[in-house]
């Protein structure tokens, strides 16, 4: 029906009404984009020990912030004109 969505669940598939299923979508991108955060964050002190550990000098820019897509978006408007 145009008011259900068909989701799947391992190896089940369950229809459940769209803003039901849009709101889990939301929350699990949410949870998603926040533990790759937590794994980038992660990343860049075990490779700064590795680095100190092998006796070379820190990564220069490593910990640059990638662009949200706001910001992306803002950067696009101004070079367009």
């Amino acid at each position: 029906s145009p008011e259900k969505a068909v989701v799947c669940f391992g190896n089940m598939f369950i229809e459940l009404p769209k803003a039901k299923t849009r709101e889990m979508l939301r929350q699990d991108q949410e949870e998603l984009d926040e533990e790759i955060n937590n794994l980038r964050k992660e990343l860049r002190v075990k490779v700064n020990r590795l680095y100190e550990a092998q006796g070379k000098p820190e990564l220069k820019g490593f910990n640059l912030n990638p662009m949200s897509a706001e910001e992306m978006k803002l950067i696009n408007r101004i070079l367009e004109g």
